[in-house]
């Protein structure tokens, strides 16, 4: 007798990550086939608009190049299956993918569940399939107005720069207010005026010779701060106090305590990345989604080691608290960990979605996961792991010490600190060095001190700072621009526009980019607001939370934006010719006189009876010349134009090949033994600044940071190098790694 069939029970699992599909499959076992769509597979069409706006602004979606095939082995699968469950990313952008799949993939023999994954675990995932539910239409809804808003705005505007400016350029909704702020920064910057001021400083030393130091605070009953404004007046104080007795007039101490900072967000962790790893945002949200979606650890198998990364929320789950207590008291003993659990502030403007960012078993510590890691994965997972322990460890307890100290007609303050208890700093330590370093000897109310130097210094008041990764996203994050999800992809494409760039880790904006901010911000004073695109966001949000339609939220945009576009449309050629520089060259083809004209890599020379004339010259024709010459043939260095922007480049071009850059920094001879190339400021294909010598290839010396033509004071190395650290700027020896600081 023939045996029966037996019935397949096959259930098909759908995410985004191949990765991610590996995962999940070795934890769902044979009854589940797990596959991935590899991101996205409808969007708007590339070559048209795609949004019907006299049709309530549907959307024309279509399948992404290259994706049918996958479409086409997702629907085989799924006419296999007996439950279809898709578990794309937990975010508005994963539901709307999931929505999309849904569509293409649907069968009546089936039913579609939507799962969510917050950590990819065993028990997490089986917990989701477990407990699955539908799809979110106010998400997919979200989603779809945010990715129409952009498509309006970047379809429409890109065209009117193009013929404004120069062709190849683009304007993004969201990218171009990021670029505001950066312009005007640049401007804050460009218009700042130094204030010379002086301060004064006294080191001392206690009867038991301990060394210790105290800042002029008041002078003559008066305020210091920054009201000595000349070098006449500083010395005149200064001859003043060396023929005063230095007393200690009153000591004030009194314990104070600092809590730890809450688990990572998505905006908190590529600050901090930025900060303590220099990581780009778009590389720690690469290495985190890998941490994410799974690591093969061995044995063990393939396990997502942290919670997923884009969120806005500080909170956690019960259980993930349990378990991190529990670990404090045993790693650290009681007096680590606080009497109750803690909870942190919710952000006005935090959907909530998810939980922080933490790792899914608190018990899996870096160091026993290392071996896995890359060297990038370890940082980040250490430093992810390392804050959320910390955020449920008890208070660091200090003793906080202000001394005043009075000498003739001047008053001193000396402010420090001592550790009375670690507490969460004991694993995560927050300090700046300056903050570890503040430490006071033991002081009492009137003994007297050894004026061992008084060194007046002279100061200038600074500008604000240009933005870094960190600050960028901090500052985008407060003003509510855009989701921190989007924040790398931000900062990617307006430096693969051309519009800024990143300088000894800060970004500059070019002069392109600020050309076409001028524009934007001037002919779309609105549309380009912070004000304005922070308010579109609560509208977004206001979408997913099913208080608002997402087809008014897009009209209430449209109707103003259409308004301001046929105003602009109706001046491009007034617009152009402003943004056309005349010159006293005449063209050789027709007699014209020559215009700079902007190109899509920058500035050149066209022809001002373009388009009966389409003579063109690279500026490079001008004949910039410069003071510099050719460190290899000794001819004048010449101001050239590439796709990267202006470099310095031999007048004996072809002969000749140097280049150099135009802000090539200090030029010191070049450290390696019987090289007498220079050592100068280059940019790699990234974009990423670095130092390396005239004589390449012949000579390969590198380095990540600007040389100083001095000699180490400690070990004799040829050259220092300038590093910017939190504390300050610092000369370090890359030989011998001794920090000196360097005077502001």
């Amino acid at each position: 007798m023939p045996k029966a069939k037996k019935k397949t029970t096959t259930k098909l699992v759908i995410v985004e990550s191949p990765a991610k599909a590996r995962t999940i499959e070795k934890y769902l076992g044979s009854d589940y086939m797990v596959e991935a769509s590899v991101g996205h597979i409808l969007d708007l069409p590339k070559k048209s608009l795609g949004v019907d706006v006299s049709n309530g602004f549907a959307p024309k979606y279509e399948v992404i190049q290259g994706k049918q095939s996958v479409i086409d082995a997702l629907s085989r699968k799924a006419k296999k299956a007996v439950e279809i469950f898709i578990a794309t990313d937990p975010d508005r952008e994963g539901e709307a993918i999931a929505a999309h799949i849904a569509q293409l993939i649907r069968t009546t023999e089936n039913h579609v569940h939507r799962v969510l994954f917050n950590e990819i675990t065993p028990a997490s995932v089986k917990s989701g399939i477990a407990k699955p539910g539908k799809i979110d239409q106010a998400r997919v809804d979200a989603q779809q107005a945010r990715r129409i808003l952009d498509r309006l705005v970047g379809y429409k505007v890109s065209p009117i720069i193009q013929k404004i400016i120069a062709r190849g350029l683009s304007a993004g909704r969201v990218q171009s207010v990021a670029l505001r702020l950066l312009c005007e920064r640049e401007a804050e910057i460009r218009a700042f005026k130094p204030l010379e001021y002086w301060s004064i400083t006294a080191d001392l030393l206690t009867k038991g010779k301990e060394a210790f130091q105290a800042s002029l605070f008041k002078w003559q009953g008066k305020k210091v701060d920054k009201n000595i404004p000349e070098e006449a007046e500083a010395k005149k104080i200064v001859k003043a106090l060396e023929k005063a007795t230095f007393t200690l007039a009153d000591l004030v101490e009194k314990k104070v305590k600092s809590s730890s900072s809450p688990p990572y967000t998505t905006s908190t962790l590529q600050q901090d990345a930025a900060r303590r790893l220099r990581f780009s945002n778009k590389k720690t949200m690469a290495v985190a989604q890998a941490l994410y979606e799974g690591i093969e650890l061995g044995k063990e198998g393939p396990v997502g080691l942290i919670t997923y990364m884009r969120t806005d929320s500080t909170r956690t789950a019960n259980e993930a608290l349990e378990a991190v207590r529990a670990h404090i008291t045993e790693q650290f003993g009681e007096d680590f960990l606080p009497k109750k659990a803690r909870f942190f502030k919710k952000s006005r403007r935090a959907q909530d979605a998810h939980e922080a960012i933490r790792p899914t078993d608190v018990h899996r510590e870096p160091k026993s996961v290392k071996s896995f890691l890359s060297a990038d994965q370890f940082k980040l997972y250490e430093l992810i792991w390392k804050r959320f322990v910390a955020s449920q460890m008890a208070d660091a307890r200090f003793q906080s010490t202000t001394a005043t100290i009075k000498a003739g007609k001047g008053e001193l303050r000396a402010t420090g600190r001592r550790t009375l208890f670690k507490g969460y700093q004991q694993l995560y330590d927050d300090r700046t060095e300056e903050e570890a370093s503040r430490e006071l000897p033991k002081l009492t109310v009137g003994e007297t001190y050894k004026l061992k130097k008084l060194e007046p210094k002279q100061r200038f008041t600074q500008p604000p700072p240009r933005f870094n990764e960190g600050s960028l996203v901090k500052e985008l994050d407060e003003l509510g621009i855009g989701r921190p999800s989007t924040y790398a992809m931000i900062i990617t494409t307006l430096t693969a526009r051309r519009y800024i760039e990143k300088i000894e880790r800060r970004f500059h904006t070019t002069e392109l980019g600020e050309t076409v901010n001028k524009l934007l911000v001037e002919q779309f004073p609105d549309i380009f607001s912070v004000s304005f695109t922070a308010k579109m966001e609560e509208e977004l949000d206001s979408i997913e939370n099913k208080k608002i339609a997402w087809e008014k939220v897009v009209d209430d945009f449209y109707v103003p934006f259409n308004h301001s576009l046929e105003e602009v449309k109706g001046k491009t050629k007034e617009l152009r010719k402003q943004n056309e520089e005349k010159t006293d060259q005449v063209c050789e083809k027709c007699g014209s006189p020559m215009i700079i004209k902007w190109g899509r890599h920058g500035k050149f020379l066209g022809c001002s009876g373009y388009p009966e004339c389409k003579n063109i010259k690279s500026l490079d024709s001008e004949q910039q010349t410069t003071d510099k010459v050719c460190p290899k043939c000794g001819k004048p260095m010449l101001v050239r134009h590439g796709p990267y922007g202006q470099f310095l480049g031999c007048s004996g071009y072809p002969k000749c090949k140097t280049i150099l850059s135009l802000d090539a920094g200090p030029e010191v001879d070049c450290p390696r033994p019987d090289c007498d190339g220079k050592v100068s400021r280059k940019r790699s294909k990234k974009g990423r600044t670095f130092y390396g010598c005239s004589n390449y290839p012949k000579c390969d010396f590198v380095s990540w940071y600007p040389p100083i033509k001095e000699p180490c004071p400690e070990c004799g190395h040829p050259y220092m190098e300038e590093r910017a650290l939190k504390s300050g700027t610092v000369k370090v020896c890359p030989q011998c790694k001794i920090k000196i600081a360097v005077e502001s």
